[in-house]
């Protein structure tokens, strides 16, 4: 990090800007293997809260690759900076009083703490930490393999891809995280509606 930068505080405090904004800003990071439903989940996700007249942006693992993290590819060193770069973006939107939802398979328990710790760190003059909801999309990867969408599945078994989750690399699913969807199980809306009614119970959705 270079020494010589100075931090510039906002004229308003989180709270003050939340207030101004008429909601709070917080992340909802959405983890799991390909083709488990993350980035579905998120979009529908993303449009309920917009529809509730709430500022909600999406942040999807393969649209950030385009541009933000173009110059990374898919070694532990880039997936750890890739996930690192997000939570940072995350962390602004929530910091703004958007909801940020964030749609990475982030395989790893580690880079997903330090992004938690990121929010943490942001609590200010002694208030609350920016929330941050971690949610499994939980899928059987023999199910995921199935729905392959991508075909990446597939090319991976062939040796076409190296280090693809669940098959050449590990994924280390999440001990505690705070809301576990079953996509195997439930549909889109369903999935929907029990991260807001998670949501709601923590009144997140509301000042």
């Amino acid at each position: 990090m270079a020494t010589n930068i100075t931090w510039h505080a906002s004229a308003l405090t989180r709270t003050e800007r939340a207030q101004l904004r008429k909601q709070r800003g917080f992340t909802v990071w959405f983890t799991g293997l390909s083709a488990s439903g993350k980035s579905t989940i998120a979009t529908a996700l993303e449009q309920h809260l917009l529809h509730k007249g709430l500022a909600a942006y999406r942040l999807d693992g393969d649209n950030v690759r385009f541009g933000l993290n173009r110059d990374l590819g898919f070694s532990e060193r880039d997936r750890n900076e890739n996930i690192r770069r997000i939570g940072e973006v995350a962390k602004l939107f929530a910091d703004s009083s958007t909801i940020a939802l964030t749609a990475f398979i982030s395989p790893y328990k580690a880079d997903r703490q330090v992004v938690r710790d990121l929010h943490a760190a942001a609590a200010e003059r002694g208030g609350e930490p920016i929330p941050f909801i971690e949610v499994f999309v939980d899928l059987p990867v023999e199910v995921a393999e199935q729905r392959d969408p991508k075909g990446l599945y597939k090319k991976a078994r062939a040796g076409e891809i190296k280090e693809f989750t669940g098959v050449s690399a590990p994924y280390e699913a999440p001990d505690k995280a705070e809301i576990t969807v079953h996509t195997d199980q439930i549909s889109v809306e369903e999935a929907v509606v029990q991260i807001v009614a998670y949501l709601e119970e923590k009144q997140l959705l509301s000042i």
